[in-house]
């Protein structure tokens, strides 16, 4: 299994501690650490092993389609007024990302990195409807060759609070490469055209690089 470069410093810092705790508490009580801190400090560094994982994943290039940039699930599928940067009418499908899920985001189709900017903000549940304007998070518009925009915005949560992300104004992207990472429970909204064809339904589990949201 390989570990996200973004989770390598917090697994080592975390280990570290977990070992000193350990370490001290034995010391005082053998019988509080055998039964009690070390069970914890095993089942929370399986935890943070298993969030920072990296999947393989089996991917089946196309960019007619627009597939899931998370793992997680579909909490909304809507027409909203986009006003930062495409500024016409949209078709957003918002992707849920529990603590349970994978926290990388990937690039959901091929094209060149038109629009990104990052927005401090609040730290609502990621589910509220605010989330999307008024949490932290990231805008990037990937813009494909046949002048198809896709907006993707990245939303810290109530848990989450960094937003990583790797785009590159004018830089060209391709299909299943890194967006970047949202540590902890968060979001990814993305943005196409009205008239996209949605191959999604609220409540849906999605898999990155696998699950198809739309066709366009």
């Amino acid at each position: 299994m390989r570990i996200h470069k973004e989770g390598v410093i917090i697994l080592i810092v975390s280990f570290a501690v977990l070992v000193g705790l350990n370490f001290i508490l034995h010391i005082f009580s053998p019988a509080l650490s055998y039964y009690f801190l070390i069970p914890i400090s095993v089942l929370l560094m399986f935890f943070m092993l298993r969030f920072f994982r990296v999947p393989k994943r089996n991917t089946k290039p196309d960019n007619n389609c627009i597939f899931s940039p998370a793992d997680g699930t579909v909490v909304a599928i809507e027409e909203v007024d986009e006003h930062e940067a495409l500024n016409t009418r949209c078709l957003q499908i918002s992707v849920f990302m529990s603590i349970w899920n994978v926290h990388i985001n990937w690039i959901p189709t091929n094209g060149t990195v038109r629009y990104f900017k990052y927005h401090p903000g609040d730290y609502l549940v990621a589910w509220h409807p605010k989330s999307s304007t008024h949490n932290e998070r990231t805008t990037v518009v990937v813009e494909r060759e046949d002048g198809v925009k896709v907006l993707l915005r990245q939303i810290a949560g109530a848990v989450a609070r960094r937003i990583v992300c790797y785009a590159e104004p004018d830089k060209a992207v391709e299909q299943f490469s890194e967006l970047g990472f949202i540590k902890f429970g968060s979001r990814v909204d993305v943005l196409l055209p009205i008239n996209a064809n949605v191959e999604v339904k609220i409540g849906d589990k999605v898999t990155g690089n696998i699950s198809i949201l739309a066709k366009v």
